[in-house]
């Protein structure tokens, strides 16, 4: 969230940040926040004043009782002062259960690389690697390829759950497993993070730290009867390793990553992706997470992208780049990139991953704070990303090394993992 007195000494600054996200809704929110901080200061001086008065009357009964001296008209007035604090007690209580909703549905502020805009189309691309290859052949689209093999079951996952579910068998199945096994050993072997093994539940203020809560609820499975939810991605359990605690500046930075199924109701996204693993209730990721010192984050964010590209690279998956403008961004996020893959099927680039700097907002929502070595307290920053998804690092495998023949060339970095198999 936000520093209430930061938010009131330099409104402008906030102001200006939340207006390049171009959200109507929002303007009008942020429209009323100035006076609302306005009321909120008022509230509280008045409160405190009238404590500060019963105080003074307190000590003059004392001083009178002590005396031996007549106190009942000073009595009285303390009654009055009761009654009044009482009042203003209610009054202001009311007033901060409203004003805190505001500020807990109020998105992190774009930092002040992130180009405006209004959606995708304004997003800018920052680099590109690899060429989409060319095919003497019509390439088939991931699902009609993994049908035609018997690998992908998508009326079978139906019948068991429901829509936007899939079952994969055989080579499939091994191949997701051989992404995943790849993907955390060069994060854990060469980039630096811890693995962890998260649940895959996590309870109501966890999802309240990561932003995803109470705006996103929607987006979430619950489980009856729980303050349980299942995790979105594995970004919610990974960031709140450390929330309520106070690290030393010695511990910082911290990588952790993690695979684990996700689960999203994909609120929304009605008509999108209907078809193929895109889309899904539940799907595969490997996160990447790392909770840092403020003055490195953005060093940190850098390292991160690199982190997630250099997967693509090694599979010679071609993909860009983009920067995403201020209003395609997250809610949490202050600053995001976002890699997408080339799909011969789609003749364009879809996502893959999402790597995101949240700067304090995670922080302040999670309580994570850091020890300087002159003995400051200050909020960690937060950085999380998509290392990636694995479902959509598999159809980008079965679109692009896809053969005439209607075999599949086998990544080779990939083969070690598949028994040393070159094509299928």
């Amino acid at each position: 969230m936000f520093d209430l007195r930061e938010l009131s000494q330099d409104f402008e600054r906030f102001e200006a940040g939340w207006k390049k996200r171009n959200q109507p809704a929002l303007d009008k929110l942020v429209g009323e926040l100035e006076s609302d901080l306005t009321k909120r200061r008022k509230l509280i001086q008045s409160h405190e004043e009238l404590l500060a008065l019963r105080n003074r009357a307190s000590q003059e009964i004392a001083v009178k009782k002590k005396a031996g001296q007549d106190a009942v008209e000073a009595i009285r007035a303390q009654k009055e002062v009761g009654d009044k604090i009482k009042t203003s007690d209610e009054e202001l209580s009311r007033f901060q259960e409203t004003f805190e909703a505001k500020i807990r549905s109020l998105p992190n502020v774009p930092h002040g690389d992130v180009p405006e805009g209004s959606s995708a189309e304004d997003n800018k691309e920052v680099g590109r690697w690899g060429t989409p290859g060319t095919f003497d052949f019509e390439p088939l689209s991931h699902e009609v390829f993994g049908e035609k093999r018997g690998w992908f079951h998508f009326e079978k996952a139906a019948q068991i759950t429901g829509a936007r579910f899939s079952i994969s068998t055989g080579f499939a199945a091994k191949l997701e497993r051989a992404l995943i096994q790849f993907m955390l050993d060069l994060h854990t072997s060469q980039h630096g993070y811890i693995e962890v093994l998260p649940p895959l539940i996590a309870n109501d203020k966890s999802l309240f730290g990561t932003g995803n809560l109470p705006k996103f609820k929607e987006d979430l499975f619950k489980l009856e009867g729980f303050e349980y939810y299942l995790i979105p991605t594995a970004e919610v359990p990974l960031s709140n390793l450390h929330r309520e605690e106070i690290l030393s500046v010695e511990e910082l930075p911290k990588y952790y990553t993690a695979y684990t199924a996700c689960f999203r109701s994909e609120a929304g996204a009605s008509g999108k992706d209907l078809k193929g693993l895109i889309r899904q209730h539940q799907f595969n990721k490997v996160e990447l997470v790392k909770i840092v010192h403020p003055d490195k984050s953005y060093e940190e964010h850098e390292k991160m992208r690199r982190d997630a590209e250099k997967i693509l690279e090694l599979l010679k998956i071609p993909y860009r780049t983009v920067l995403l403008c201020s209003g395609d961004m997250g809610f949490a996020s202050a600053k995001t990139y976002d890699l997408e893959v080339w799909l011969p099927s789609q003749k364009s680039y879809r996502e893959i991953s999402s790597i995101s700097n949240c700067e304090g907002f995670q922080a302040r929502r999670m309580n994570s704070r850091f020890r300087e070595k002159d003995g400051k307290i200050k909020f960690v920053h937060t950085l999380n990303g998509s290392g990636l998804a694995v479902g959509r690092t598999l159809i980008a495998i079965l679109e692009n090394f896809q053969n005439k023949d209607g075999s599949l060339s086998v990544p080779e970095v990939l083969r070690r993992y598949l028994g040393g198999m070159e094509k299928i």
